[in-house]
């Protein structure tokens, strides 16, 4: 029964993310300044929110694929804790291109599964080196958030005040997998997830 009700917990957090709109519990952070975007501007920012919102469904995928995993109950609400957060961010991110008038990947499920795969396995190896991943993940998510905030337009005030909260919540999430064991993953997954990361963000921009 409880192998059971996990099931069900990831065919829901697939079904909501994939094909329903994102709620967040907090309020999407706002720009106390609002200025005219030109359209370059504006098809930048566009990119760049588009790639954020799939970094978003695949944390969705990643938590959920781990989280199924886990072992020990307290690092599974842990997890859970962590994409719940990141939901915010999900939501944040549709708003902000509706907004903008721009659509999200229309390659979001093969994004999905493939990061549920990546999660699930790295759940499958051991709580202590699914916290790992989740350490380096979010390192590698907050230099990526960082990047996009030297690209992301001075004119796009919104994206940068979504971009720069994101980021704050993704130094803590990476902070408390630290804190409950996680620690280093071998260079070879280092860089693997770097390269996966490169070609996911350079396809999502456009796609």
């Amino acid at each position: 029964m409880k192998n059971m009700d996990n099931l069900i917990t990831v065919i829901d957090c697939a079904m909501s993310t994939l094909f329903a709109p994102a709620v967040a519990a907090r309020p999407m952070p706002r720009a106390h300044a609002v200025s005219s975007m030109s359209a370059a501007d504006t098809a930048r920012s566009i990119g760049l929110m588009r790639v954020n919102h799939v970094g978003e469904v695949c944390a969705q995928a990643l938590y959920s694929g781990q989280a199924w995993m886990a072992r020990d109950p307290a690092v599974r609400a842990l997890l859970n804790q962590s994409a719940q957060e990141e939901k915010d961010h999900l939501a944040w991110c549709a708003t902000r291109l509706q907004q903008l008038q721009g659509q999200p990947s229309r390659l979001n499920v093969i994004w999905y599964l493939g990061a549920f795969v990546m999660g699930a396995t790295a759940g499958a190896l051991g709580d202590r080196r699914s916290l790992s991943f989740v350490a380096e993940t979010e390192s590698q998510v907050n230099g990526h958030l960082q990047r996009h905030l030297a690209l992301l337009p001075d004119t796009d005030a919104e994206s940068r005040s979504i971009v720069t909260a994101m980021q704050q919540d993704e130094v803590q999430h990476g902070q408390k997998a630290q804190a409950a064991g996680g620690g280093a993953v071998p260079i070879v997954v280092k860089h693997a997830m770097t390269v996966v990361s490169k070609i996911m963000t350079t396809v999502a921009y456009r796609i």
